[in-house]
Order: C-alpha cells, then sequence, then structure tokens
C-alpha cells in the first residue's frame, strides 16, 4: 500500500525537535517559524508538556465519555481563567473542523434557522460541513455545495447588516484573523457591527479562533481586540501543542441539551492532560506577552525592509509579499538555502506562525536570513 497523494512534500524530514528547532536525521538544524501551522504552541518537545503526556499515559490513556473525567472539569476552568471566559462551557473534541461543524449545528439547533452566514475567502476545515462554510471552489465537491451558506466580504459592514436583517441566518462565523487566505484581518468595526446585528436579529456570533487564538495574537484570542464576545468560539492547533485536540467554548445564555453534540476520542485523558500542560506553559512563561512583544518586533523590521511590500496581522501570526518574488519560491529558498521553515498563503504571501516561545534574538536571526535572501 503506498500513501495518497495529497500534499506536495519537501524532501526534508524532520525527526527531532526543541524549542523553535527541528532537526533532521543527520543532525541538520531548522529554525521553524511555521510551528507546524500553527501547531507547536509552546514549543517542541517542552519538558512539562512531555512529562505530563507520559504521565498520563502511565495511568490511564483513555476512557470513553460515558463516565466522569475530572480532568475535562480541571481544563474548563483553566481555560475559562486564563482566556477570560469563566462563564461559558466547554465540549472538546478533535480537530478544528469537527469544532466549526459542532459550533454550526449548535446554533441550528439552538435557533430552528438552517442558514450560515459567512465571510468570503474563509477556511473553516476540510470536512463536509466545514468546507460548505469554506469561500474556496478548489476544495468543494458537488456534495457540500449548499443554498444553505451565503457568503459576505470581509470587512463589509453594510452587506452584514443587510445579509443579516433578513432574521433567516442561524449563525455567522468568522475568524478572528483569516489565516489561510494570507493573514487579514477583521476590523474592530466590523466585529461590532456583527455582535449587535446578531443581537438584533437573534443570531448567534461564532469566532472561529482555530489559527488566531491561543495568544498568537498578544491576546488569548484575536477578537478580544475589538471588545466583542462571541456566543461561540472554536480553537484547536495551539490548545495541545500537536496532540489532537479542539474546543468549543459556548456562552451562558445558550441552553444545553443532552445528545445535541457528542463525541468518542474528544477531551480524551491524553487530550486534556496536554491542553493544561499548554495553559500551564503559556501561564508560567507569559507567552502571550512574548508574542506579543516579539511578533511587534518582527512585524516593525519587516516594514523596514524596502523590498517587502506588505506586512499584515498581529503578534507572531505574520503574512508579508515581497516585490517580485513568489511565496512559493521564497519559502523554498529559505528552508533550503538559509534552514528556516515557514508558511505560504496564495501565490505571494508568505506566513509566519512560529512557537509563541520564540525569542528576540530567534527573531532577529530571522530577520538577517531573511534580509540577505531578498537583497541577494
Amino acid at each position: 500500500m503506498e500513501l495518497f497523494d495529497v500534499y506536495s512534500l519537501y524532501d526534508i524530514e524532520p525527526v527531532r525537535g526543541s524549542g523553535s528547532y527541528v532537526y533532521t536525521a543527520d543532525g541538520t538544524e531548522y529554525l521553524d517559524l511555521y510551528g507546524g501551522h500553527a501547531v507547536i504552541s509552546i514549543g517542541h518537545a517542552h519538558p512539562h508538556y512531555v512529562q505530563a503526556i507520559a504521565d498520563r499515559a502511565a495511568r490511564l490513556g483513555f476512557y470513553s465519555n460515558s463516565v466522569r473525567n475530572s480532568l475535562q472539569e480541571q481544563l474548563a476552568r483553566r481555560l475559562g481563567a486564563v482566556s477570560g471566559y469563566p462563564e461559558y462551557r466547554l465540549f472538546m473534541c478533535n480537530s478544528g473542523a469537527e469544532a466549526n461543524e459542532n459550533a454550526v449545528k449548535l446554533a441550528s439547533f439552538i435557533t430552528g434557522r438552517q442558514k450560515i452566514l459567512a465571510i468570503s475567502q474563509a477556511f473553516h476545515g476540510r470536512t463536509s460541513g466545514a468546507v460548505a462554510l469554506t469561500d474556496n471552489p478548489a476544495i468543494r465537491a458537488p456534495f457540500n455545495v449548499t443554498p444553505n451558506v451565503d457568503f459576505i466580504p470581509l470587512n463589509d459592514c453594510a452587506a452584514a447588516a443587510g445579509a443579516l436583517a433578513s432574521r433567516e441566518y442561524a449563525a455567522v462565523i468568522a475568524e478572528g484573523i483569516q489565516g489561510v487566505s494570507g493573514i487579514h484581518e477583521p476590523s474592530a468595526e466590523f466585529l461590532q457591527t456583527l455582535r449587535r446585528e446578531c443581537d438584533r436579529t437573534g443570531t448567534l456570533l461564532i469566532l472561529d479562533e482555530i489559527q488566531s487564538g491561543y495568544g498568537r495574537t498578544g491576546r488569548f484570542f484575536a477578537h478580544q481586540e475589538a471588545d466583542v464576545r462571541p456566543d461561540i468560539i472554536t480553537c484547536a492547533k495551539g490548545i495541545a501543542n500537536g496532540f489532537p485536540a479542539a474546543a468549543v467554548l459556548i456562552a451562558p445564555s445558550i441552553p444545553a441539551r443532552k445528545g445535541m453534540l457528542g463525541t468518542t476520542f474528544g477531551g480524551n485523558h491524553l487530550a486534556c492532560a496536554a491542553a493544561l500542560a499548554v495553559l500551564d506553559v503559556i501561564e508560567q512563561e507569559r507567552l502571550v506577552e512574548n508574542a506579543a512583544a516579539v511578533g511587534a518586533h518582527l512585524i516593525g523590521e519587516l516594514r523596514r525592509m524596502p523590498k517587502v511590500t506588505d506586512v499584515r496581522g498581529r503578534g507572531l501570526m505574520i503574512g508579508m509579499e515581497v516585490d517580485g518574488m513568489e511565496g512559493s519560491e521564497l519559502r523554498r529558498r529559505l528552508l533550503f538555502d538559509r534552514h528556516i521553515f515557514t508558511g505560504g498563503a496564495g501565490q505571494y504571501t508568505v506566513r509566519l506562525l512560529p512557537a509563541l516561545s520564540l525569542s528576540m534574538a530567534q527573531a532577529d536571526r530571522f530577520l538577517e536570513e531573511f534580509s540577505k535572501e531578498i537583497n541577494k
């Protein structure tokens, strides 16, 4: 049996990691500014994280959700306190796409409405319902095309108010910052308009913080910059530093009813141990504050480089474009010539999504190598 051909692969295999570095079998070191697609939040192989998973695996790694799991209760309390949402309820699942599917299903259950309003250029995942919410024909099979999802442009407040006035939508879903489209931010005015119009029309507001959350932008959730409180928040990626886990945070105004949501693997003992260890490190090492400081430094220095035509984002969620260079080629050169992992989006954007523990010295190393590469 062979692997199904899904991704275009670089001929490099990391076999070990430490902090913001990964290593191949021959010992070659790479500075990781991609974090496995924003997943590595506290750094590779953090000792506290490794120990927490090992200890839990040695005791009880899994049992079904038909019995009490006090680790889930502990995680709910900790996440509520750290995120600023202590009154919300927690539902654990396994991936960002699954979190978004459960969020929109919950909204439809609660409101009795069939339709969802989403944002142009959105990305919400690759499972069937999540793809329907994703504005990308390349990944939407005929089965995923549905009249129950409409799209409006990002930051078009008039379009948002006009669409929601119909009172036909169960929810509107938006990303805290759009990642796959190339790092595009919803304005504070746009998010505040969504909140106001959802309140007026009985529509739920869902914020997808799967890539932009968990401290990545220098706030625990990116939408907190706009001072809005969604009805539902989805998160994954950085929640467990690479262990498959995701979460749906649900406002207290939404009534619970047994049977609306469910999962086999979600919130298992290993996932909770990993997620609790991540919160320990985020708090103890002040990683949200570090992401804000190091990210501001990177963005400021990148904007000073003459050949860099655009820099977007906040904290350690950064997209940039270089005059005359396609993103894929620049990423390849950074990887093979400079031993630096970066991400991409579209034809021209290079994305930086490093661990929140990235140091100023490591940021400066990247800036130096990046400048050499685009100026050679």
